[in-house]
Order: structure tokens, then sequence, then C-alpha cells
């Protein structure tokens, strides 16, 4: 009977050894981001103004469209211009006929006063007439094209291309040309600038790593929009400021993203992450296998060398991604148990298993060390 029950005895002491999933540390490179706030920007902004004085006719725009470079939005009454222009017009024809009779007689007068046919100071009348018949039509040349503007310009036309805000007036509007307000606003929104604060203290950590990041094609940024949700395109670090504010000791960087669905808005605030520097010896544990004790403390259970449990107080920095980024009490090749830490306590002899090599499982490794 006691033979018997010896085999019983080692089984049961054997099914005593808890098996644990465990995760093994390895340091990586990893780019660590800093969560800041910020405003989005348009790109290019422009007011329509007008440019001379007049009634509006019409709108020729649809509020909230999108309009083109020197599409016309508004047409003032043309009627006083168009007529300034007809006499300017007409007043050019007049000054050139006139020059080239005065042309021809000065000619003329110039060949008689050899053969002494006229005096010379009626010659040089003549030539002077001529000149001053020439400069005129130089004088109703500009302003006949100073006409041909301001009427050109009772068409007001879009200076920039984008997405046009609500119109300011309607026809039949008084309007001129030193009015500070605007007709409307032009606002590019793709692509949009992002303005974020950061402390000048962390701009020289970010001047420190540019290079190596620019070599991977630029700073990149991300935002969560003011829903919590991710905007799914990734922008890029454009410039910074190049004075520190004096109230907050903070700088401004300025980011751009694309917006081809007009997503961002101006005005709008959202939470940006920068990329500002890259930690070579980063060691990443997963969340799960970090727990906190009474005193709020970060403790880990690893594995160690005599597959007994031991436990270490950790210091978690910041989440990356679902991991804790670690900056001291877990080393390169640590065995971190992340399953089953509710069935050991410290001091246990375990059975660990490597979570990332699931194929393989306790009783296959035992095998393989038997046969080896």
């Amino acid at each position: 009977m006691g033979c018997d029950q010896h085999p019983k005895s080692a089984s049961m002491g054997q099914n005593m050894v808890q098996e644990v999933g465990v995760k093994v540390i390895h340091v990586q490179s990893v780019m660590l981001d800093s969560e800041l706030t910020g405003r989005v920007k348009s790109s290019m902004t422009s007011d329509v103004r007008p440019q001379v004085d007049g009634i509006i006719k019409q709108r020729l725009f649809t509020e909230g469209s999108e309009v083109k470079a020197g599409q016309v939005l508004y047409q003032i009454d043309p009627a006083s211009y168009q007529a300034s222009y007809d006499q300017a017009l007409a007043q050019l024809k007049n000054a050139q006929a006139t020059v080239v009779s005065s042309k021809l007689k000065a000619e003329r007068y110039a060949g008689l006063v050899k053969e002494k046919g006229v005096s010379r100071q009626d010659a040089d009348d003549a030539q002077s007439t001529y000149q001053q018949n020439a400069a005129s039509v130089a004088q109703y040349k500009a302003a006949l094209e100073s006409a041909s503007i301001n009427l050109e310009y009772t068409k007001v036309r879009a200076p920039i291309s984008g997405r046009i805000g609500i119109s300011s007036v309607t026809p039949g509007a008084l309007v001129t040309a030193s009015q500070t307000d605007a007709l409307a606003t032009i606002r590019q929104l793709d692509p949009v600038y992002v303005d974020i604060t950061q402390s000048s203290s962390e701009l020289l950590k970010l001047r420190q790593q540019r290079k190596e990041l620019q070599l991977k094609g630029g700073v990149p940024v991300t935002i969560k929009l003011e829903d919590g949700s991710v905007y799914p395109m990734t922008g890029k670090l454009e410039l910074t400021e190049v004075s520190v504010d004096e109230s907050t000791g903070s700088v401004t960087l300025r980011a751009i993203f694309q917006n081809p669905d007009n997503t961002l808005l101006p005005g709008m605030y959202v939470h940006a992450m920068v990329t500002n520097r890259i930690d070579q010896h980063a060691v990443l544990a997963p969340q799960q296998g970090i727990s906190r004790d009474v005193k709020g403390e970060a403790t880990a259970l690893v594995v160690d060398n005599d597959n007994k449990v031991e436990q270490r107080v950790v210091s978690a920095q910041q989440v990356i991604g679902t991991n804790w980024l670690i900056s001291k009490g877990l080393e390169e090749g640590d065995r971190l148990i992340v399953e089953g830490t509710s069935k050991v306590k410290v001091g246990d002899v375990v059975k660990a298993e490597d979570i990332d090599k699931p194929n393989s499982t306790p009783d296959q490794a035992a095998e393989q060390e038997v046969k080896k």
C-alpha cells in the first residue's frame, strides 16, 4: 500500500507547481511622445473687400461652398464706371487724331524753314504743339487704363481658393473701397495647421533628436479630436516659433495636416501627440504585468533563475500603447509574469511559459530537455 501511494503523492506535489505565462523583457528603441493641446488654423485666410464704391447688384456664390481664385463673387453696379471708361476712351481717340495733324504740320514747317517759307518761330511753335499733343495721348492712355481697372474692380473676385463663409452683405447694400468690414472670408482647409504649445525645456530635447527624426520623414504628430476620436492622418511638424512666451515659458509649434474631408475646422480644440525624442534603451512591460500595492507603488512579479516568484518595485513613467514604459526595476532578460499572477505568491516555484512562443508548452519543453 505504501508503494501504491508514493507515486500519487509525488504526482500531487508536481500538481502544486503552478504554470504561469511570462513575457521576456527586451530592451528596444522607442519613440516617446508628449501630449499637448492645440488649435486648428487654416493654412490660408483672406478677407474679401471691395476696391471701389458702389451698390451690390448681385451675389454670385453659395455661402459655405468651395470657390476658386479669380472667381467672381459679387457684382457692383458698373454703370458709372462704364461711363468713365467710355469718356476716357473718347478723349484718347481725340488726342490721337490731333497728334497726327500736329505731327504733319511740324514736319512740313521744318522743311519750309530751310527755304525761308516760314519763320523759325512758327516752325518751333509747330514742333512744340506736336510734342504737347503726343504727351496728351500718353496722359489719356493712362486715364483709360485707370478707368478700365476701376470697371474691372466692380467684379469682386476671390483672392484665393478655399471655402467661403457667410456673406455680410446682400444685393442692394452700399459698399466702399475703404470699409473695414469684409464682405466674406475665404479659408483654405486642405491642408490645415495645428498650433500647439510646448515648454521651452522640452523643446531643447526635441531639437537634440530632430536631426535623427528628420531622416525618417520629419517629426510625426497625431491628434485626438474633441469627441476623443483619433484623426486618421498623421501630420508633420513644420516650424517652431522663434521666441519664448515670457509669461508661460512656452513656445508655439506648428504642424501641418492633410484635410481632404474638411474634418478639421479652424478654431477646433485638439490634443496633439508630438514625438519629441527616441529612447534607445527603453523597457516596455505589458500593463497586465504591472500592479499597485497598498502604498500606490507599481510592482511586478518576475520569475528568477531558480523558477521562484520574486516581487520588484518598478517605476512606470507613461503608457505607450498597451505597455508601460519602465525606467527602473526591470532589466533585459527578466521574465515578467503576465498570466496567472493571482494564483502565485512571492517565493512560489512555478513553471514559466513564454507567451511569445504559444506553440511550445511546458510539457513539450520538458520532453525536449529529456531528449537533449
